[in-house]
C-alpha cells in the first residue's frame, strides 16, 4: 500500500500520487501514459495529471493494480 508521507515531489496535486517505493518499472506509464509519466532521471513515475472522468479513474486504477510495489496511491480510498 501506498503511503501518502512519502509521495514523491513531482506528482500533481490531487488524490492520486506516486511514492518513494516506485521502482521505475515502467508498468503505469505502459497502462495510464495520460496521468503517469517518469521523472527525469527515470529514477521513478509521478503523476503527471489527475484523472477526471470514470474512464480516466479506471486508467488510473488499472496501473495501480499493475504496480509490483503498490507504489501508486489514492487518498480517496
Amino acid at each position: 500500500m501506498a503511503d501518502k508521507d512519502l509521495k514523491v515531489a513531482e506528482n500533481a496535486g490531487g488524490k492520486w500520487y506516486v511514492d518513494e517505493n516506485c521502482i521505475a518499472c515502467d508498468s503505469c506509464i505502459s497502462i495510464a501514459p495520460d496521468f503517469f509519466a517518469m521523472n527525469d532521471d527515470s529514477s521513478h513515475a509521478y503523476v503527471q495529471k489527475q484523472p477526471g472522468s470514470p474512464e480516466d479513474e479506471q486508467a488510473c486504477e488499472d496501473a495501480k493494480a499493475s504496480c509490483p510495489t503498490d507504489a501508486i496511491g489514492n487518498d480517496a480510498e
